[in-house]
């Protein structure tokens, strides 16, 4: 039995989320099924994260177990004129018979980008968030100083998930926004994220640069949880997961 770690990224525009659904088109599944053809063996794989409908990923790190002694730069090859042209395999390695993508997982960083212009990018619609009202960018790193270490973030997480849940503490260990010209975008990485926390965090802040929140609502929404006292949850489509740091210390990195 062989491990095996891949590295992917994918435009999630066309999937319902990562995980495997009946009769959704999802990253799993299509994932899945390009591994068992090439296999010829049932597979089931261990993703780093779920990601929702609409949402992307530059590096996502997902595990398998094969029987299968295919070699690795045939697989890779493989997989990729197997899988549609939204989902590339970047890297994909042998590894500890014990690597789990998920558990093993320290950190994750998030991205979400705002096309901050008067117009819309008609090609990038359906890739980032088109906001038209001018954004303060040291106005907002300040504000998402607030949201730095552990914090419980019940007011941040999608209500329905909350049930399900031991803990809706998470630790954030670095957020900063930065502008590109007319692209802003939103780095976050943290322990661990909850169900929409992300978007309703970039909610929250579009919300104070509206004027509609203040310093305070959000420190209450932190100490209290009441979900009224922070943002709107953003649309999916701006939101990525970057990348994912593991139990050695360091990001997956290509093996090549």
């Amino acid at each position: 039995m062989r491990n095996i770690k891949f590295l992917i990224s994918y435009n999630g525009a066309n999937y319902f989320g990562f995980q495997k659904q009946p009769s959704s088109p999802t990253i799993q599944g299509e994932i899945e099924s390009a591994l068992t053809e090439i296999l010829r063996e049932k597979t089931s794989i261990n993703g780093c994260s779920r990601t929702d409908t609409g949402v992307h990923a530059k590096e996502y790190c997902f595990n398998v177990h094969i029987n299968n002694s295919i070699p690795i730069s045939g697989l890779e090859k493989a997989m990729n004129q197997h899988l549609p042209p939204d989902i590339c395999v970047l890297d994909c390695q042998q590894t500890s018979n014990d690597f789990h993508a998920r558990f093993d997982a320290l950190e994750k960083e998030y991205l979400y980008i705002i096309n901050n212009s008067n117009k819309k990018d008609v090609f990038k619609s359906r890739l980032e968030l088109h906001y038209l009202h001018a954004l303060n960018v040291e106005q907002l790193n300040s504000a998402a100083q607030l949201f730095m270490g552990e914090h419980d973030f019940s007011a941040f997480c999608r209500a329905e998930s909350k049930a399900r849940l031991n803990s809706t503490k998470r630790t954030i260990h670095s957020i900063k926004i930065s502008r590109q010209e007319e692209r802003v975008s939103l780095f976050i990485s943290g322990n661990g994220f909850l169900h929409n926390m992300v978007r309703i965090i970039v909610g929250t802040l579009i919300y104070y640069a509206e004027g509609k929140r203040t310093l305070t609502d959000i420190k209450q929404a932190l100490k209290t949880g009441e979900r009224n006292k922070a943002g709107f949850t953003a649309p999916p489509h701006g939101l990525y997961l970057n990348r994912v740091r593991y139990k050695d210390g360091s990001y997956v990195e290509k093996s090549k």
